[in-house]
């Protein structure tokens, strides 16, 4: 996906979704420190998945001609994260934000590699939200929409 990006509508989404996938990479370091043993192995390929597709969006936009945002050094939580329960919730909007991040995309782009990325990001992000919300005790497990609000 070194392609570069068409249309200004375009470059905003990916710049969006650029965004969203450092904060789901900040995310999953900060949840780390607080999920249970279980759970290493499915954050880590969470984690594996959002640094994959970020840097992806980092190359495209290279391509493109234009500087990608560099990650912040932190982030803000919606609420503290103390346990479990709470960084598997903090799990779940950093998936929600990702789906609508690449669901814009998606909306803007008729780029084919671009849009089978957003897709499988969307799916990614359903499959792997359902893990987080169910630890989290949040239901629907699955969003009856992805990446709407």
């Amino acid at each position: 996906m070194t392609a570069p990006v068409d249309g200004s509508a375009g470059l905003e989404a990916v710049r969006a979704a650029l965004g969203a996938e450092h904060a789901a990479v900040w995310c999953c370091g900060l949840a780390s420190a607080f999920l249970p043993a279980a759970a290493a192995q499915p954050l880590a390929d969470a984690a594996l998945a959002h640094r994959q597709r970020r840097d992806a969006l980092i190359a495209r936009l290279e391509a493109s001609g234009e500087r990608a945002a560099p990650a912040a050094a932190a982030y803000a939580t919606p609420r503290p994260v103390t346990d479990g329960a709470s960084a598997a919730a903090l799990l779940v909007v950093a998936e929600d934000d990702v789906a609508v991040a690449w669901r814009a995309v998606l909306e803007r782009t008729d780029d084919r590699d671009l849009r089978t990325t957003g897709v499988a990001a969307m799916t990614a992000s359903a499959t792997v939200g359902w893990r987080w919300r169910r630890l989290a005790g949040i239901t629907p497990e699955v969003p009856p929409l992805p990446g709407s609000r």
